[in-house]
């Protein structure tokens, strides 16, 4: 005969089992949520800065804009992930959609030098290979953290690299960066998803504060591995004009 004090534990133990999925999934949602949210408003401005093209040609001609919207982006994303802790949530995701936002500005002027088809075909490859990373980063059972500081170190050398070709203008080693920056990426990629996957197993233990701050850097952090990808894709699929 049963024990029906077993019944019961059993059954609150299922209960709360189901209550911790619940959160993770709502929390992991919530990442890809702000990512997608994140890509679509930098997607929907750029098209509609590149529809105006006299605002297309006085950004490309400005380099000092350009710049500067450059450095206003690396300060956003240094600030906030120095931040993360002393702001409030709603400030966290001020900034992340700012910097979207602020991406667009950029994005915009790649309608002048390849065409709507291939940056449509490119943005599906990057999808493809974005999804084929991310889901091997959750569902492996390996630990990345030692893979994750590979990409990590390779990132830095691929920065390096490719500031030291901005003035050398090297043709090889241009292809030689493109083609490092997407397994880079793609590596970087998996290795975020993993970590977002354990926020999502420690989101049940937080408060919903805290919880809403760690979607956002993990909306960050893929966000920036999806633009890249895409970016460093656009050099093999993406036609001039």
């Amino acid at each position: 005969m049963t024990d029906y004090r077993t019944t019961i534990d059993h059954a609150g133990m299922q209960d709360e089992y189901l209550a911790d999925t619940r959160l993770q999934n709502a929390f992991t949602n919530r990442v890809y949520g702000w990512m997608c949210a994140g890509l679509a408003l930098t997607g929907v401005l750029a098209w509609f800065m590149a529809e105006d093209k006299r605002l297309i040609q006085i950004i490309v001609s400005n380099q000092l804009l350009f710049l500067g919207v450059c450095i206003a982006e690396l300060v956003l994303v240094v600030g906030l992930t120095a931040a993360i802790n002393r702001i409030s949530a709603a400030t966290a995701i001020a900034g992340f959609l700012v910097y979207a936002a602020l991406n667009s500005v950029l994005f915009s002027t790649i309608f002048l030098f390849y065409t709507g088809e291939s940056i449509a075909a490119t943005f599906f490859a990057t999808s493809l290979t974005f999804g084929a990373a991310s889901l091997y980063g959750y569902q492996t059972k390996r630990d990345l953290s030692t893979a994750g500081r590979f990409f990590s170190m390779a990132l830095f050398g691929f920065l390096i690299g490719t500031l030291i070709n901005l003035f050398w203008a090297n043709s090889t080693l241009y292809w030689i960066l493109t083609y490092c920056g997407i397994f880079i990426f793609a590596g970087l990629t998996a290795y975020d998803t993993r970590k977002i996957r354990a926020m999502a197993l420690a989101a049940p233990g937080i408060n919903g504060e805290t919880s809403r701050k760690m979607a956002i850097m993990g909306a960050l952090a893929l966000y920036l591995d999806f633009i890249n990808l895409f970016l460093l894709l656009l050099r093999l699929f993406g036609r001039r004009r």
